[in-house]
């Protein structure tokens, strides 16, 4: 066994088809607790979290579910107005994340989905979804944040069309396994940089990905909006570089970014991974580079599994 396939990131990223399906085989008994059809809802997180708290957004908007914002749960905007909050919290004991709830009881409905039971979320919010089955030993995460997320997107096509949820979950589960088992695209292992690009519910995938990259392997990535790449960001790539489109490339990018000599990253797309599969590959990647740097991508510098302030 490599240092890579040794490491419980490692481990734990390759375990996301199954738990993919396990998430999507709780969205019809969990329904009572996920928003409903119609509420104003508010997706809170810290990290990762927050991540997918944008790409469920931008999705259940798109599937006409309702007005749906995504914030950093520091960053709640107390004088709006909404019927349900979803936090998202692995630990279940992020302080930003209780602090809130607390905040709202009794105002504002609230749902938790969290990987522990045992933590304070079990009783600081009103509805909880428990995905033990997802959760990590490695501080970085990984299979909790997208099983989350492929909760969200099966529930949204439980009421309505797999389209409108972004594709099926098992379609993307199908697409996660190919993603485990083909080799990386060729040149990522040398490059010196990486910028992350997305559009609607693919553009909290990027900014999870640089995230991965950082966390992981200290790696210098940037992410943002495939249509605002190219209004700055662009100057960043060159030879030895690379930008990931998760989903389909904007008309004109491939030869924007291949002007610059950079390497061109899209798996995603029409005809190809479902983008959430594609995060997995941005996973490996992360793993592969922590590897290569001598560095241990379970326990990142600064970091813990939770933030208690």
């Amino acid at each position: 066994m490599t240092a890579i396939d040794s490491s419980l990131t490692a481990e734990e990223l390759a375990t996301q088809p199954d738990c993919w399906r396990r998430a999507a085989a709780l969205a019809e008994p969990s329904a009572a607790a996920l928003p409903r059809r119609g509420e104003r809802v508010a997706v809170v997180g810290c990290g990762t979290s927050w991540f997918m708290a944008q790409s469920y957004a931008a999705l259940r908007e798109a599937a006409g579910h309702g007005e749906t914002d995504a914030f950093a749960a520091s960053e709640f905007r107390h004088g709006r107005a909404y019927d349900r909050i979803l936090a998202i919290s692995r630990s279940g004991t992020t302080t930003e994340v209780l602090a809130l709830l607390a905040a709202v009881r009794g105002r504002i409905a609230s749902t938790a989905l969290t990987a522990d039971p045992a933590t304070p979320v079990m009783t600081a919010a009103d509805q909880v979804v428990v995905l033990d089955f997802a959760d990590e030993r490695s501080v970085v995460q990984t299979r909790f944040a997208t099983s989350a997320l492929a909760l969200l997107r099966a529930h949204l096509a439980a009421d309505g069309t797999a389209e409108s949820a972004g594709g099926s979950v098992a379609k993307a589960a199908d697409d996660a396994q190919r993603a485990l088992e083909s080799p990386l695209p060729q040149g990522l292992l040398t490059i010196d940089q990486v910028t992350f690009l997305g559009a609607g519910w693919t553009n909290g995938l990027a900014l999870e990905a640089g995230l991965k990259m950082r966390e992981a392997a200290g790696f210098w990535t940037e992410a943002y909006p495939a249509m605002e790449y190219r209004h700055g960001p662009i100057a960043i790539t060159t030879a030895g570089r690379a930008a990931w489109m998760f989903g389909e490339l904007p008309e004109g990018l491939a030869e924007d970014i291949a002007a610059t000599g950079g390497l061109l990253v899209a798996g995603s797309g029409a005809g190809g991974l479902d983008p959430m599969a594609d995060l997995v590959r941005a996973q490996r990647l992360a793993v592969a580079l922590a590897a290569a740097r001598g560095l241990d991508p379970d326990n990142p510098r600064a970091l813990t599994r939770s933030v208690q302030l």
